[in-house]
């Protein structure tokens, strides 16, 4: 159950930034459920704020348990972005979690023309100045940064697409590789996926490097509608559960 949010906000695909595939009010709600169990929800949601003197995009993620998982392993997240409309770098960052007692509070500060990010630690009340790479996104930003990738329709099964992302106060690689297409049944109906194989690290979470699988909606949109993952201990699925405000009508071929 740890990092449910960070794994839910990971999967969508992209490159070239434009506006095509989201706007300000998209909505998502996923379910989450831990081997049989109802585990938790983790929620995505689009709204607007200012910085800088210019309205950008200001995005609320949530994620948190429920029933008695609760009660064992108690999950809340919070995590922001701001991010810029026109180009897709973010602005600021917020992380504000609770895990099972394993606790974070940090707000981040990007400079995109220095590439650097001020990272305020408010639990241990620190602030440190890191270097980043060029046109670095963070945990959130990159979800919607990779949903207009301007190639993704024409992706082979076996190629990948890779993303520079600030996390844990370092820059990582982000990559995901493309598997293939699949019909899914899902609550809305039957929908066309592309399905992705992002690499993460093997070990305290997940059993190996392919670990996890998502499927998102083979259409303007790029919905994430499955992930599933093989835990070291146990699996983990999360399916969407609820949705509103796309930019474009969900392909449903069948109810």
């Amino acid at each position: 159950m740890k990092r449910l949010l960070a794994i839910i906000m990971f999967f969508a695909v992209g490159d070239v930034f434009s506006q095509d595939a989201f706007k300000t009010g998209e909505f998502f709600k996923f379910r989450i459920h831990y081997g049989i169990v109802n585990a938790g929800y983790a929620t995505l949601e689009i709204k607007e704020a200012v910085r800088s003197n210019k309205k950008v995009h200001h995005v609320v993620g949530k994620g948190f348990t429920t029933g008695m998982t609760k009660f064992f392993f108690k999950v809340e997240d919070n995590y922001e972005s701001y991010f810029d409309k026109g180009t897709g770098k973010p602005y600021q960052y917020v992380r504000k979690i609770d895990e099972g007692g394993y606790t974070k509070n940090q707000e981040g500060f990007f400079n995109q023309d220095n590439n650097t990010v001020l990272v305020k630690d408010y639990k241990h009340k620190t602030q440190k100045t890191i270097s980043v790479t060029e046109n670095v996104q963070d945990i959130v930003s990159v979800f919607y940064y990779l949903r207009n990738h301007s190639a993704v329709d024409k992706m082979k099964v076996g190629e990948s697409i890779g993303v520079d992302m600030f996390f844990d106060d370092e820059v990582t690689k982000f990559k995901l590789k493309f598997i293939g297409r699949e019909d899914i049944s899902t609550k809305f109906g039957t929908v066309s996926t592309m399905m992705f194989r992002p690499l993460v690290q093997a070990g305290r979470v997940f059993k190996e490097e392919e670990s996890l699988t998502v499927w998102i909606s083979d259409d303007e949109n790029k919905v994430p509608l499955r992930i599933k993952a093989s835990l070291a201990v146990g699996s983990l699925k999360a399916d969407l559960d609820e949705y509103k405000g796309l930019a474009h009508t969900l392909k449903i071929k069948s109810k």
